[in-house]
């Protein structure tokens, strides 16, 4: 019995023994992290590296997605700006979601397609000597439009909703991800109710038949709301800016970089009703309009309101003024930035914008002196989605806030 009682003490002995030691050796162990300057960077740069990196790593995922989705939806404007520039818009006279997906594929498929073409005013008044070859030309071009819109829809609307179901988005990138879903099918509707219009029969035989231009404009106004709504929150999550010094000059600038970008939204979409009335025809003479400052059929048009957005002569004469004042508050704004202590990605935004307006012109006045033709026209068109981007790359430099998911 003692030997017994004898074994039980040793062994606990031996228990509080071995955890003195051992936290002796953790307090030494402590101490000697404590001096060591490296282990301290290497704990806390593992530590920050661990909290940090997946909240980083899916704000540039969803950044890119929103400035890819934006380059579809820039070459969207592209191709649907050729099918009005050759047009070819017109050429598919029904809309399917699922069936249009597939064009005709034999001889007897593309005769019936040219006959229901035939049917409508476009053909009789304006492509009576098309041939069936020619008829396939603006028939694969809208073709192609469409596609590219369909694939618009799903690269906004698949992502969106996977980002959604693993909880990527925040509160307030929910309600954007909601608006970019809701715009873009809408923007599906609207283009179809466009096309619509041109295929219906004008009153006066003597029009070209022509989709509305009061939808062409609604049709491009909402494309490029969605793109700039996309590209804003794409920028700030790609490349947050870093925030200047507040004064009353950056607080001026950020002013004078909005009102740019709200005038260049602005004369682009004017441009969709000189396109849609082909009043890049109509006067092809700059600066002045067939030698006067101020044309004589300008307020041609009863009642006066009308020749805003259905006189040719006065939407030409509107977008060359909005050009021409975009440029002046453009230069402005690169001027005024010069003054402003910006950082460097700031600046070259700045300078970027200011070019590009200047190339933007350049595209513009060319375009009307040689009689719109389809490439100086096509490239007119992009140059004001790209003059939109810049304009928006300096907002988002110049905003306040860092933007979160």
């Amino acid at each position: 019995m003692m030997a017994l009682l004898c074994r039980r003490l040793s062994y606990c002995k031996n228990q509080v023994s071995f955890f003195n030691t051992a936290k002796i050796t953790r307090s030494r162990f402590s101490s000697f992290a404590s001096t060591q300057p490296v282990h301290r960077a290497w704990s806390y740069s593992l530590k920050r590296l661990l909290s940090s990196s997946p909240s980083s790593s899916t704000q540039r995922v969803v950044g890119w997605w929103l400035v890819g989705c934006c380059g579809l939806i820039s070459g969207s404007v592209l191709i649907g700006g050729l099918t009005r520039l050759t047009e070819s818009g017109l050429s598919m006279t029904q809309w399917h979601l699922l069936k249009g997906m597939k064009p005709p594929s034999s001889q007897e498929q593309w005769e019936k397609e040219f006959q229901r073409y035939k049917e409508f005013p476009e053909y009789k008044y304006v492509h009576q000597d098309l041939t069936l070859s020619g008829f396939k030309k603006i028939f694969y071009l809208e073709y192609a439009h469409r596609m590219w819109g369909r694939l618009v829809g799903l690269a906004i609307i698949i992502p969106a909703v996977g980002f959604w179901a693993r909880g990527r988005f925040g509160r307030a990138l929910k309600t954007r991800a909601s608006l970019y879903i809701g715009l873009v099918v809408c923007q599906g509707l609207l283009g179809w109710w466009m096309v619509k219009s041109g295929l219906k029969q004008k009153d006066d035989l003597s029009e070209v038949p022509r989709v509305s231009q009061y939808r062409l404009a609604a049709h491009l106004g909402m494309a490029l709301l969605l793109y700039s709504s996309m590209l804003y929150t794409g920028l700030g999550l790609l490349a947050p800016p870093k925030i200047a010094t507040p004064s009353k000059a950056l607080t001026r600038l950020r002013q004078f970089a909005h009102g740019s970008t709200a005038l260049v939204f602005l004369t682009a979409l004017s441009g969709a009703f000189v396109a849609g009335l082909d009043a890049g025809l109509v006067y092809n003479s700059f600066p002045k309009m067939g030698g006067k400052w101020i044309p004589e059929d300008l307020m041609s048009k009863s009642p006066a309101i009308k020749n805003v957005t259905e006189n040719p002569t006065m939407t030409q004469f509107n977008h060359r003024l909005l050009g021409t004042t975009t440029l002046c508050f453009l230069v402005s704004t690169f001027a005024l930035a010069r003054g402003v202590g910006l950082p460097p990605r700031a600046r070259l935004a700045a300078s970027c914008m200011a070019g590009m307006c200047l190339v933007q012109v350049g595209l513009g006045i060319s375009t009307l002196l040689w009689f719109v033709p389809t490439p100086l026209a096509a490239a007119h068109q992009t140059g004001s989605v790209a003059l939109l981007s810049f304009a928006l790359w300096l907002m988002s430099e110049l905003r306040k806030k860092v933007p979160k998911l």
